[in-house]
């Protein structure tokens, strides 16, 4: 008699997503950046007698560092750089009102400047990360008294963050030497679509199908960013980027068709994989594709997939690059939406309350001298800034994680501050502290510990004592303040961030779909008047006319990442959180099925030109599921001049 299984314990999701770290390969070119940045100008300042600029300096390369991520270097450069001037206007900011106002009038101001940080985040990861080293800089310049002007602080910061950035475009990533080494970013992002696409034809009829195509949508819109940086000129200018150009453009009909044979469910022949992979070996060699498997043409799809696998082949000859990577630039109107919806105004509200009461707090705790003799006040609102961003986790996970890694990371400097010698000792720990910054970024906990480390080295540096009992109570009465304003009501209804990009799916999917039955009536009017219709053959990307298609369905998908994301986190957020944003998963796994359906549509309409009735009874089928799901979340349906209504039946 076989003995019952012993139940598994269940995590619940927020202390599940506390234990969890991300993994991969150690980012070495970043820890080597990391290595030189923080040290070497906190070096170069001590000698110069100007210490007070080289901390200054070396905490906006400490969080320039934290923001460089894998990717290209034309990206490194918004990414990077935006930030760094939003910190830089923060230190300005608070800096001049740090020396002129008033306990009240200052936490007026930093609340204020709380609420116009929170709202542009909402507008993306770039304007997130402004907005945090916004609050972080103005809360440094106001609570961290130093013997320069405003000016002067400013331009140290921006030439910290400049100097690690300037690392970043210097230096060559190791092994990466292949052709021209500043385009490596470019030349593994568009690599690794090819191998997505390989690993979706690889699991089409099986399980592992709707994770393979995720990855594929990650993998697009990480070679999109990669490729469409900030530019001194308007178009590629370079036959090398020219030729990266196209080949990214050659992926997204490969794309599309793997996407359409995973939405059929149909196991497709073994080779179908092999030209995909082949392709991505010769983006990464900087070579010639060389002979490609012979084409299997049994179903529309496969017919797509064989089509575009020669146009890819034909693409990697050629260095005239598609100049429209098939995005649309977001309007000011967009834009607007982003800060002053529901989201950015929930978000903004959160983190004014946030920033506003760990300001006045510590401004308190500073005039009654329970910091001693000191006048250092600026680790609580820096901290509550941090604490409140969602794109760290969710809210008691960053709680868990940043008072764990503070009292880590405080009685680790005081272990090394008690053996050190001063200031080498402390020089050479700043420079280790921000080596290790590119992998510790992995975990919230682990992060957290290395920068307090590397704060607290600098700071005393700079002059200001050894505080690590201090900076561990300032932590903690962050956590409760964040806490706090985390769980309080909050005007109009809550899971704003949540509802926004949830809407903002739902708008692309529709326009997506309204665009393919555009083609399809469009396509059945020239049948209908007996006009000759071409067969289906791949076309220069510059006058492709599913150009604007890809272009819909490019920013359908990465709307729908950017929603499951956001879903996730909220799924994720202690009970009395989570609720708000019950239902919202179902509605866009229906939203993702219906993409992945008007994709098979657009496949097959551009093999035999029309749609079958049982697609468009697919299409009608979760068009109502999706109209339910709505209904039972409290959400709107699309309308406006992007989601017309959409016939389906003829």
């Amino acid at each position: 008699m076989s003995r019952p299984a012993r139940p598994v314990l269940a995590l619940p999701p927020w202390l599940a997503h506390t234990l969890r770290a991300q993994r991969g390969p150690v980012p070495w070119s970043a820890v080597v950046r990391g290595a030189l940045a923080a040290g070497p100008l906190l070096l170069v300042a001590v000698l110069a007698g100007r210490a007070s600029l080289g901390v200054v300096a070396a905490i906006a390369a400490m969080l320039a560092g934290i923001n460089d991520r894998p990717g290209s270097r034309r990206v490194s450069v918004h990414r990077l750089g935006v930030p760094a001037l939003a910190g830089a206007v923060g230190l300005l900011v608070g800096t001049t009102a740090g020396d002129r106002l008033g306990a009240v009038a200052l936490t007026l101001l930093l609340t204020g400047l709380g609420l116009l940080a929170g709202g542009i985040s909402a507008v993306g990861p770039v304007a997130s990360a402004a907005g945090t080293q916004l609050l972080v800089a103005s809360a440094i310049g106001a609570g961290m008294p130093l013997p320069e002007s405003g000016w002067l602080r400013a331009l140290a910061y921006l030439g910290g963050a400049a100097w690690l950035l300037g690392l970043r475009l210097a230096l060559p990533t190791p092994g990466s030497l292949v052709g021209d080494f500043r385009f490596d970013g470019e030349r593994d992002a568009v690599a690794d679509v090819y191998d997505a696409v390989a690993d979706l034809l690889d699991a089409v009829g099986t399980r592992d199908a709707t994770a393979r195509r995720v990855a594929l949508t990650a993998a697009l819109d990480h070679a999109q960013d990669a490729l469409t940086g900030p530019r001194l000129r308007r178009y590629a200018s370079s036959s090398t980027e020219r030729r990266l150009h196209a080949q990214y453009a050659a992926a997204l009909p490969l794309a599309e068709a793997a996407t359409a044979l995973a939405w059929a469910g149909e196991t497709v022949p073994a080779r179908a994989s092999e030209g995909p992979r082949r392709l991505a070996a010769a983006v990464r060699g900087n070579t010639h594709t060389g002979p490609l498997p012979a084409p299997s043409r049994s179903a529309p799809a496969l017919r797509a997939l064989d089509d575009a696998l020669l146009h890819a082949a034909e693409a990697f000859d050629r260095d005239r690059g598609n100049r429209d990577l098939h995005t649309r630039r977001r309007t000011a109107a967009d834009l607007a939406r982003s800060v002053f919806g529901a989201g950015g105004r929930e978000y903004g509200l959160r983190v004014a309350l946030c920033f506003g009461a760990s300001a006045a707090s510590a401004q308190a705790l500073h005039h009654t001298q329970w910091y001693g003799q000191h006048e250092h006040w600026y680790w609580l609102p820096a901290t509550a800034v941090f604490l409140v961003k969602p794109d760290l986790g969710p809210l008691a996970s960053r709680v868990l994680c940043r008072a764990a890694g503070t009292v880590l990371g405080a009685l680790l400097f005081a272990g090394f501050a008690a053996v050190l010698p001063r200031p080498e000792g402390l020089i050479a720990l700043v420079a280790l502290s921000g080596a290790l910054i590119p992998v510790a970024t992995r975990h919230f906990a682990a992060q957290t510990a290395v920068v307090t480390v590397l704060v607290l080295a600098l700071v005393m540096v700079g002059g200001e004592p050894q505080a690590s009992v201090s900076r561990i109570g300032e932590t903690l009465l962050a956590c409760a303040i964040v806490l706090v304003v985390g769980h309080l009501p909050m005007p109009g209804q809550r899971g704003g961030g949540v509802r926004s990009r949830l809407a903002t799916a739902d708008r692309a999917a529709h326009a997506y779909l309204a665009h393919v039955l555009r083609e399809s009536e469009a396509t059945s009017a020239r049948r209908e008047a007996d006009a000759p219709r071409m067969p289906y053959e791949p076309t220069p990307p510059r006058t492709d006319p599913r150009a604007v298609r890809w272009t819909l369905r490019r920013e359908a998908y990465r709307a729908l990442a950017e929603a499951r994301t956001a879903i996730a986190l909220s799924a994720a957020e202690l009970p009395a959180l989570a609720r708000h944003t019950e239902g919202a998963d179902a509605i866009v796994a229906t939203l993702e099925q219906l993409v992945d359906t008007t994709t098979a549509c657009a496949v097959h309409l551009d093999d035999s030109g029309r749609l079958t009735p049982w697609h468009r009874a697919r299409l009608t089928e979760l068009l109502e599921q999706l109209a339910q799901e709505r209904d039972r979340a409290g959400l709107p349906g699309p309308r406006g001049p992007e989601t017309p209504d959409i016939p389906l039946a003829g």
